[in-house]
């Protein structure tokens, strides 16, 4: 069963790992990689890359991508959504702390910022404005 528009902006405001897709050229497929992000019912999605990678030179050359969260318990529930890159920014410490406090918690995001800043260097910021949905529930006897 199709989720509505409030069940499927909740679902994707929950921090489930991200599958990021990504057109990544002729006769290939798109890159697709897991990936933290943010979003807040009713407005944009964002992510945080590294400047100059693979993946920040994919999404800055296709300008739109897609991807799908979902779970497995208590009942199978997927959200994808697509929609055009709105900006690509330097990414900033408090985006960083936001995203590591989302996902691992308070109390070891401090570690996992210092970490961040030290092996992976500088985040570009990618805002996405989700247009396009696709989402289910596939009941308690999935």
């Amino acid at each position: 069963m199709a989720l509505s528009k409030d069940e499927r902006e909740q679902f994707l405001a929950e921090p489930h790992i991200g599958a990021l897709s990504i057109n990544a050229g002729a006769e290939r497929g798109p890159l697709t990689v897991p990936i933290w992000y943010q979003y807040t019912p009713g407005g944009t999605l964002w992510l945080l890359t590294g400047p100059g990678s693979r993946k920040h030179q994919l999404i800055e050359a296709a300008g739109h991508l897609s991807m799908m969260v979902d779970r497995t318990e208590p009942t199978t529930r997927y959200v994808a959504v697509d929609g055009p890159v709105i900006s690509i920014e330097p990414g900033t410490e408090e985006q960083l702390v936001e995203m590591a406090t989302r996902y691992l918690g308070a109390e070891k995001a401090g570690a996992y910022v210092e970490f961040s800043k030290r092996e992976h260097g500088p985040n570009v910021a990618v805002t996405i404005e989700p247009r396009h949905w696709v989402s289910a529930d596939l009941g308690a006897w999935s």
